[in-house]
């Protein structure tokens, strides 16, 4: 958990995830009304593990989130799937790799990428999704909030088994002025009710936007819909204040010692407050399972300091302290298996699943996972690779040394020689390995002439084979770029009189910079 936000070989950033489990029931029990379990899932936007005080924020200004933790579940040892959006957010809806869902490119060795506006591609119609097959245990599902898994019509959540949207296909870049570049619309279900910067205002200069006010209506009404007829539901709840540009309501603006970025990560903590709050007020609090994270850790450009990590101790629903705190290591693809399992569905088994199902640690019946290793990749180059304690690199490489000498630095004070490198330089003969419970900050590879480097060597080698071995790349989504798919006509402009005249199309392979 003391990664910097982008690491160095590739690697996708530490996030952290509290479990909110108030109080569970086994798969076999129901409640009066037969539902299956209710599951939420909180996925923030660019928001850092030294953002709570729970983790050693000093400000102390997220109780709600930090009560969570408390009454819940804090799993410590939390890994996202990829250091950006859109990779991330297609893995924990899918359960796999970005190279297996196609959310990569290969443009370039080792490049990193997302869907902004001007991407051609978007979620794979090959992919089931988690609220797809939720839908077979009779869900209805809601995302509020950012989707960016692709813009164009056949990508929207609609057509990939939400029933229910508000929120943006993209990032709330802007303000455009519309004619070289149109302002991201917002949706309500499947047609735009306005644009960022239009209807739905966020001044730039003083942070002002009444948004995640917005997503939290929208999310409570939600609950209490499906509460009153007694449906199960999945909440896809990703509010994204904390992405650049950061933004606040009026009543949080100035409330924080942290500035702008302190007060949208307090709007947030109150708005998780007022969604269990509401839980609780239903009688629904039982039956729900609330899991939060974020996407792919902070970004320094809006959340600069991070902080120390503390550990805290944590408290169970009962009142008693105890240590409810997991040191397991997880990920965000987790949370489509562990979903999966929660409403006693069975994963698709006609691909591979790189989640594992964490009920055994979160229903308290185990205390052990299987020791699985996972891989970290970079378009299709597989960087890294985790196995238990032990992280091997492959390669290393922040960014180009044009882009770090124009000022762009993922890890100011954390360069490592050899490790965070401005020249992509390959290991696979030899691979940097580290023990990261005695180096968290992979500053100190293990020797190579070590008899403790020998023996995981051989584990890492076997590891890699047989992935690369069973390892069938998704179609790349994240290669064409055009002007003319960006968010010119989206469904519903008509009737608001906002349709746009879309330039020629002139595709052209997008440039992703690291």
């Amino acid at each position: 958990m003391t990664r910097a936000p982008f690491a160095a070989e590739g690697m996708a950033a530490a996030t952290l995830i509290v479990l909110s489990l108030l109080l569970w029931h086994s798969k076999t029990e129901r409640t009066s009304h037969g539902s299956t379990p209710n599951i939420i899932i909180m996925l923030m936007d660019d928001m850092g593990w030294g953002d709570l005080g729970v983790l050693g924020q000093p400000s102390k200004e997220t109780p709600n989130l930090d009560a969570m933790a408390a009454q819940g579940m804090l799993f410590t040892n939390f890994y996202t799937a990829n250091p950006l959006c859109s990779p991330s957010r297609a893995a924990l809806l899918t359960g796999r790799l970005p190279v297996r869902n196609g959310f990569y490119t290969t443009n370039a060795h080792a490049r990193n990428a997302y869907t902004p506006q001007e991407i051609v591609g978007g979620i794979s119609k090959d992919e089931i999704l988690l609220p797809q097959l939720l839908k077979k245990q009779g869900y209805v599902s809601k995302i509020v909030g950012k989707w960016h898994l692709g813009h164009r019509p056949q990508y929207l959540p609609l057509e990939h088994g939400f029933d229910e949207w508000f929120g943006s296909p993209n990032c709330h870049f802007g303000p455009y002025n519309n004619s070289v570049r149109p302002n991201i619309p917002v949706y309500n279900n499947s047609e735009m009710l306005g644009r960022y910067f239009e209807e739905f205002q966020i001044n730039v200069k003083t942070g002002e936007s009444n948004l995640t006010q917005l997503y939290l209506q929208e999310g409570l009404d939600f609950i209490l819909r499906q509460a009153e007829a007694k449906q199960p539901f999945f909440l896809y709840w990703a509010a994204d204040a904390t992405h650049a540009h950061v933004y606040a309501s009026k009543p949080f603006l100035g409330k924080s010692q942290r500035g702008l970025y302190g007060d949208a990560v307090m709007e947030l903590d109150y708005s998780v407050g007022q969604l269990l709050s509401l839980l609780q007020k239903l009688g629904i609090d039982k039956n729900t399972f609330v899991f939060f994270t974020s996407d792919n850790g902070a970004a320094l450009i809006s959340a600069p300091h991070q902080g120390p990590f503390y550990q805290s101790a944590c408290r169970d629903w009962r009142g008693d302290w105890r240590n409810l705190c997991s040191y397991r290591f997880a990920n965000v693809m987790d949370l489509f298996t562990t979903s999966l399992a929660l409403a006693g569905i069975s994963a698709p088994a006609d691909r591979i699943l790189d989640g594992l199902d964490l009920t055994p640690v979160l229903l308290n019946s185990s205390k052990e996972l299987e020791n699985r290793p996972v891989f970290y990749y970079r378009g299709n180059e597989l960087m890294a690779v985790r196995i238990g304690q032990y992280k091997a690199h492959y390669w290393t490489w922040i960014n180009s040394w044009d882009e770090f000498k124009s000022g762009v630095n993922f890890c100011p004070g954390e360069e490592v020689p050899g490790v965070t490198t401005h020249d992509q330089t390959e290991h696979s003969l030899q691979p940097l390995v580290f023990h990261l419970g005695r180096d968290p900050g992979e500053k100190y590879p293990l020797s190579v002439l070590s008899d403790e480097y020998q023996k995981v060597l051989v584990g890492f080698s076997t590891a890699v084979q047989q992935h690369k071995k069973d390892l069938v790349p998704g179609v790349p989504q994240l290669n064409m770029c055009d002007l003319a798919v960006m968010n010119w006509a989206p469904a519903g402009c008509e009737k608001l009189g906002k349709c746009l005249k879309p330039p020629e199309s002139n595709p052209w392979k997008c440039d992703w910079p690291h």
